[in-house]
């Protein structure tokens, strides 16, 4: 068939893709078979220099969900479409894709158009099957609704999978700095083998997590369906963990927040009776998920900041104050035992004198850090510039005093680290209040001794 005839009659953006199926089943590369001179001027090609029945990615970078959507299109027979942000044309893609009749057995046709702008359209966004609507707005109000995020998160992504008829549905967030991730949400139909997803090394799977963003290729999502084999090549080390967990086929959107990676978002073996209410469902339920993901993350780094000294990384006094109104009022239980331990840094001034303040901050950090390494597991707060306070739970008195001994030992060897230390340890119905108080009393006691001792350091020394 003359397709390059048909294609100078369209007066869009468009080409027509081909798709050899080879005898085995196994298919060929996706190559343009004609084009119109709007699509060879959009990707840099003079038509006196196109040749038909060339690979695609001749003439733009590899997306696999390019490639799902115009296989699905040409293989099942429907027509697809799409409306999306591409970060890298920087603009809203309307894609449509549309099979073609074929004159050979072998090989499939499929015109693909799109416009391009560089705002996005709302009517688009908002035009969608009413039961892809429905659920929208389901999934909107579980999410402004819901108390408690983690197991709201946890049933948006179960009734997501039901929706979809998947075998599986995650959310993940994921920390690129850090190289981990973490699920949100993870349900999976019983008895299935994507459930073994979460017994990943955690280390291996986020390498496989790295190779998303470069597959997605700036698009909206990742499309993979039927023949894992051809993927084999593209990814061989996700494609042996979804080969293991009998995964066919997958869509796999991204969250993105102010131009970053948030985390991702994916079904797997959803049915494909319904693809366009099952791809609309996706893409607005990845779209709402960013949007709560982003506040949930915003969120709690505030939270983090409320109770931490940015200096030291430890505990602040905000949090001490808090943590010792919910002991008084009943609202935290202490263990059976516990204990106080008030720490102050001798020759914190001397230091600054001499050295300068950034030497003091140093000295004060690596003396949290001590702390931190020393009542591993233990509550640690800055309440002063050079005092510290540690809650210790569920350890002896033999435990309890020989941590004291360590950071003793630690102090009296030490050129730089100079501890005043005060502590009590008490049964549980000991007011922690009054245990404060002997600990504090007793640092003083420990501070008055070393300044005797060594009054050079004294901090009333100018």
């Amino acid at each position: 068939m003359d397709y390059q005839a048909f294609i100078n009659t369209v007066n869009k953006t468009a080409c027509v893709i081909s798709l050899k199926i080879n005898p085995d089943g196994t298919q060929g590369p996706l190559c343009v078979e004609a084009a119109n001179d709007l699509y060879l001027k959009s990707v840099n090609v003079d038509p006196k220099d196109f040749v038909p029945g060339r690979p695609y990615i001749e003439y733009v970078p590899r997306k696999l969900s390019f490639e799902g959507l115009t296989i699905k299109s040409a293989v099942i027979n429907i027509l697809l479409h799409n409306y999306l942000y591409d970060q890298e044309y920087n603009g809203w893609l309307d894609n449509y894709f549309i099979p073609l009749a074929s004159d050979r057995e072998d090989t499939k046709y499929v015109l693909f158009t799109y416009d391009m702008t560089p705002e996005s359209d709302a009517e688009k966004l908002s035009d969608i099957t009413p039961s892809a609507a429905v659920r929208a707005v389901k999934t909107s109000v579980m999410l402004r609704e819901g108390r408690d995020f983690k197991k709201t998160m946890q049933t948006v992504i179960e009734n997501i999978r039901e929706d979809c008829k998947a075998s599986g549905c995650s959310l993940i967030l994921t920390d690129f700095e850090k190289r981990s991730f973490k699920f949100l949400g993870n349900s999976i139909a019983a008895d299935d083998r994507n459930d073994k997803v979460k017994d990943f090394d955690e280390d291996s799977f986020f390498r496989v997590i790295e190779t998303w963003d470069r597959l997605i290729a700036g698009g909206n999502c990742l499309l993979i369906m039927g023949n894992l084999e051809e993927f084999k090549k593209k990814n061989p080390e996700w494609y042996e963990s979804m080969s293991m967990l009998g995964i066919e086929n997958i869509a796999l959107y991204p969250l993105r927040a102010k131009g970053k990676t948030i985390g991702y978002f994916w079904v797997t073996n959803f049915a494909t009776t319904n693809m366009l209410h099952t791809r609309q469902v996706l893409e607005l339920t990845s779209f709402l998920l960013a949007s709560e993901v982003s506040n949930y993350i915003l969120y709690k780094e505030m939270e983090k900041i409320s109770v931490t000294d940015l200096l030291t990384n430890t505990y602040n006094r905000n949090a001490m104050n808090n943590r010792i109104t919910d002991i008084v009022e009943g609202k935290y239980k202490l263990s059976d035992q516990y204990g106080v331990v008030f720490v102050d840094m001798n020759g914190l001034k001397n230091v600054n004198d001499k050295k300068g303040h950034v030497a003091g901050d140093n000295l004060l950090k690596d003396a949290a850090d001590t702390l931190k390494k020393i009542y591993a597991g233990c509550d640690v707060y800055r309440v002063g510039g050079d005092e510290f306070l540690v809650i210790v739970e569920n350890k002896s008195k033999e435990e309890f005093d020989d941590m004291l001994g360590k950071i003793k030992a630690l102090s009296d060897n030490s050129e730089t680290m100079k501890f005043a230390i005060g502590s009590c340890f008490a049964e549980a119905s000991f007011d922690i209040r009054k245990a404060m108080h002997e600990a504090d009393v007793k640092m003083y006691e420990d501070k008055e001794h070393f300044y005797n001792k060594y009054p050079e350091l004294s901090r009333r020394k100018i």
